[in-house]
């Protein structure tokens, strides 16, 4: 009708053409640049591919996958298959149960594998490279394996009983509805559990007795998790205790009692002495403790019940944890080494064990039985292909499994260093490097940085890593503050309104390595990924000086921007992390101080070279386009406006793959990245 106002409507329709088409540009235009400077590389690209695959083909030759231990069977993965086997036969004349391919998931991956208790089922995850989505296959074992079913988006599962499954599904990133289904008898579904705060992320797990499936229910600060007796598996859900800001908490059972690994309590010195409730230290402690073991009556679990069992000591990070039916082991970290803690339920005592210092990463094998006198992990580094180690809890020794020595592993050099930041906290460095090196002030350096979410650096073995430790590179992973190498409060001390620590733990330890020795800045490169794009960037901005090169891979670099658009999947969930810029002024500046992205000024910068995905869901690709092409164009108004001698224009380079989601890819897929 006349005079009705709809020209609002009409704007924001034009602005989100405006917007796409600018998309569309921006990513034709670098896919062009990309498509020309490629070809430069192909020599190099033929020769580093051939080591990498010579190095793969003999990692694989002489590794295991993990295995999944039932009695006398024996279930493993290999070349993408699951296989069966038993305990004291060749793995030889093991059965293939599933295969990706004969079910046309010929591009995916098996993420998850659990075992019915009664072993008549196989509950699968796959995964394809393209979609953070994973598929989940339900098989009938038998003489003649069949599908039983499949479930779209699933995201975790476990087995409660014979032929009851619980499972979680996944829409858009985010887990927030429980599900439960049976296949014998009545065969049904139906939903058990809903969250309904956007902030808080759904997963199930089950007690290493089989005693209790639990409902984990998971923000960034806070938890609360909900109990199905797996004796009484339609039975509603019970309560643990109810969610308290800021109290974390996991839950594993043992006679009766529910053992807690928690944040609870307030730091306080304590003498640990000789009861049931308390494990014999023989030692004094006064930290602010990242995590506390404590126990609790099945049937009184609330937190007024907790009993002090044992507490960490600070800045000690829990890795992971592993209940037998008389012991539990805790896998920890100090200071970049690595220990196993033993705790006996029996003698009520400690044994510590410092593993190897090469180790920088631990994987325990899938569910070793309960009542296993033995506990079996995998050790590695970024050049140490995974390594099978065991604890006996009867010889109270570590025992190095018997397996072929992989015939790659050079003269490497392991050494951790503690670099003064700007507050005088001293921040760990791990540095690898080729003992037959000369002049390491003269080698080119690897600065890998993340610090976020209070997740650890990844440090798992990859090709590419030894590839350079044996063409003479120094690598350096330098644990800055926002992640989680030293318990919570070193993820406390570098997110939302700490964020800066972070920058400058890191500009902290590359000033270190050099004055070490260990290479300079003509020679130093630093590389992230995916949050660790923010500090890489920020210092990009700060102090370019420091680096030559940065290679970032999905990276996080417009923290503003995406923090501001409530319309994406993760922005509330990633408001304990970065603040709500949207609500808080004060938020909104501090964010505004260290974003890559807003900083971005015509100054000399080191060369860039970014690889994205199309089909990233976690980080928008608009965002990553805007940036090259923001990062670009100050680096050449830099350099029109200065004629010193030597100026140099640095490679801004981005690699938009087709194929491929968040940082998440088959090892075809990387090698060719």
């Amino acid at each position: 009708q006349e005079g009705t106002r709809v020209p609002s409507k009409r704007k924001q329709n034009t602005s989100v053409v405006t917007s796409d088409l600018l998309h569309k540009n921006l990513l034709k235009s670098e896919q062009e640049n990309w498509n020309d400077i490629s070809p430069t590389y192909k020599a190099l690209t033929k020769r580093i591919k051939g080591k990498l695959e010579e190095l793969h083909n003999m990692y694989i030759l002489n590794s295991e996958s993990p295995r999944i231990r039932f009695g006398e069977n024996v279930y493993f993965e290999e070349d993408g298959c699951i296989f069966l086997s038993k305990a004291d036969d060749d793995e030889g004349n093991a059965d293939i149960l599933f295969s990706p391919e004969d079910l046309g998931f010929s591009d995916s991956f098996i993420q998850r594998i659990r075992i019915s208790p009664d072993q008549r089922y196989m509950a699968i995850s796959l995964k394809s490279e393209n979609s953070e989505k994973a598929t989940g296959i339900i098989m009938k074992l038998g003489n003649f394996p069949v599908v039983e079913r499949v479930i779209p988006s699933v995201f975790s599962f476990e087995w409660a009983a014979n032929d009851v499954l619980y499972y979680t599904t996944q829409k858009n990133l985010k887990c927030q509805n429980v599900f439960m289904t049976t296949f014998t008898y009545q065969k049904h579904t139906k939903l058990v559990y809903t969250e309904q705060d956007a902030r808080f992320f759904v997963d199930i797990y089950c007690t290493k007795d089989r005693r209790f499936l639990t409902i984990n229910s998971n923000s960034k600060t806070t938890s609360e998790v909900w109990l199905v007796d797996c004796r009484h598996p339609f039975d509603s859900p019970a309560l643990v205790q109810a969610r308290t800001t800021g109290v974390i908490y996991h839950i594993e059972h043992r006679s009766d009692q529910l053992y807690i690994l928690t944040t609870y309590g307030e730091p306080a010195e304590y003498k640990a002495i000789l009861t049931d409730n308390y494990i014999n230290l023989d030692t004094y402690y006064r930290s602010y403790r990242n995590s506390k073991l404590m126990k609790a009556p099945v049937a009184s679990s609330g937190k007024e019940n907790w009993q002090l069992v044992y507490a960490l000591e600070k800045k000690t990070k829990l890795v992971d944890f592993e209940m037998f039916s008389d012991d539990c082991i805790m896998f920890l970290k100090n200071a970049g080494h690595l220990y196993l803690n033993v705790i006996s339920f029996v003698s009520h005592s400690v044994q510590s064990i410092k593993l190897p210092t090469w180790a920088c990463e631990f994987e325990l094998e899938s569910h070793p039985e309960h009542t296993s006198s033995t506990c079996y992990f995998q050790l590695s580094s970024p050049v140490h292909p995974p390594k099978r180690f065991a604890y006996s809890f009867k010889e109270n020794n570590l025992i190095e499994q018997a397996v072929q020595e992989v015939p790659i592993i050079t003269n490497c050099h392991t050494t951790r260093l503690l670099a003064k930041s700007k507050d005088e906290t001293l921040v760990p460095i791990t540095v690898f490097h080729n003992n037959n090196s000369k002049e390491l002030h003269r080698r080119p350096l690897l600065v890998h940085v993340y610090g976020a979410y209070g997740i650890d650096l990844n440090m798992s073995f990859k090709e590419e890593k030894l590839m350079l430790i044996e063409e003479g590179w120094i690598l350096a992973y330098c644990h800055v503050r926002g992640g989680g190498e030293q318990g919570l409060s070193w993820h406390r001390d570098g997110c939302q309104h700490n964020k800066l620590k972070g920058l400058h733990d890191l500009r902290a330890c590359i000033r270190l390595l050099h004055k070490l020795g260990l290479s300079q800045p003509k020679h130093t490169a630093l590389a992230a990924a995916s949050a660790g794009g923010v500090l890489a960037g920020a210092l990009c901005n700060t102090d370019p000086e420091l680096i030559r090169a940065m290679v970032l891979q999905a990276p996080f670099v417009d923290v503003l921007n995406t923090m501001m658009k409530t319309h994406l999947p993760l922005t509330t969930e990633e408001q304990e992390e970065w603040g709500n810029p949207l609500e808080d002024e004060k938020c909104m500046k501090y964010i505004k101080s260290y974003c890559p992205y807003q900083n971005i000024k015509p100054q000399c910068y080191p060369s860039v070279f970014i690889t994205a995905y199309e089909n990233d869901e976690r980080i928008p690709l608009t965002g990553i386009l805007q940036y090259v092409q923001k990062l670009r164009k100050a680096a050449l108004d830099h350099a029109s406006r200065t004629s010193e001698k030597g100026n140099w224009i640095p490679n801004i380079i981005l690699d938009v793959q087709a194929n491929g989601s968040h940082c998440d890819s088959s090892w075809e897929h990387s090698l060719n990245e």
